[in-house]
């Protein structure tokens, strides 16, 4: 592989001993926060992986933050763990916890924490955002990437509209690297348990809305990501690494006559490519 990679897992039960079972200390993890799970499971786990070995980048959605001490507490919590990376999104709770209610004045007060040493990644929509549109979208990151570090984008299945979009913040000034949001090889199985489990059926109604290649994840097939990833790397430079998202499928993929060198690349061995970024 040609990309770095980091892999985003999700905080359930048993999550750090299968992460510890099954992925090196090498690889970047992203830890993702979940509306009703809330920040302090996100903490928890990370905490509990950057002990362990790992490098973490734990999400922190604004509108679950109770307050501005709660979110010292945090900072307080990721220096002392050494976790020198957060990504800061708005996050999907209907109702503010707090004061905040958008990702700017979280990654405003980060910087005054820290003094400007603690990176922090934001958001980025290839194909749109269903309640805000592309103009605020495209301001909201203009307004954030002084102090921000780069862009990871929602899942996609188009090498063409990441190509696309990674053109356009280019276009409208917006020059942070650009990291490629990409599902792993995940069986249908596993995203239903899951969606039982933790609570990813949301997801699973938004992939269904995405097309034929979405849709391998809802049928008998498991998806591959092989045709996406040929397509990321056919622009050198455009895209910075690859954000895979794991919904916890972290299992060895069996080796099959369908699958080709990128696809065995991607599970499990893109877990162990992952060392790539550093």
């Amino acid at each position: 592989m040609k990309f770095p990679i980091r892999i985003e897992i999700i905080p359930a039960q048993g999550t750090v001993e299968q992460v510890q079972a099954l992925v090196p200390r090498t690889t970047t993890l992203s830890v993702t926060c979940l509306p009703h799970h809330g920040i302090e499971r996100t903490m928890r786990t990370a905490v509990e992986l950057s002990d362990a070995g790992y490098t973490v980048v734990p999400h922190l959605a604004a509108r679950s933050i109770s307050s501005r001490a709660e979110l010292t507490e945090i900072v307080g919590g990721c220096d002392a763990a050494g976790i020198r990376e957060v990504f800061v999104i708005g996050g999907d709770r209907k109702q503010p916890a707090g004061v905040y209610d958008s990702a700017l004045p979280v990654l405003e007060d980060i910087a005054q924490y820290t003094g400007g040493t603690m990176r922090a990644g934001v958001a980025g929509y290839p194909e749109g955002h269903p309640a805000v549109s592309l103009v605020d979208l495209l301001d909201g990151l203009l307004a954030k990437q002084h102090l921000a570090s780069h862009v990871v984008t929602q899942m996609c299945f188009s090498p063409e509209k990441i190509h696309d979009y990674a053109a356009l913040l280019r276009r409208e000034g917006v020059h942070l690297p650009v990291w490629a949001g990409v599902a792993g090889a995940v069986p249908r199985t596993r995203l239903v348990a899951l969606a039982g489990q933790i609570g990813v059926g949301s997801s699973l109604k938004f992939l269904s809305r995405k097309g034929p290649l979405a849709r391998k994840l809802l049928s008998g097939d498991r998806y591959s990501p092989d045709s996406l990833i040929d397509g990321l790397e056919s622009q050198p430079g455009s895209i910075a690494g690859i954000h895979l998202y794991s919904f916890n499928s972290l299992d060895p993929v069996p080796a099959g006559p369908e699958q080709t060198s990128t696809t065995a690349a991607l599970q499990p061995t893109m877990i162990r490519g992952a060392a790539r970024e550093h």
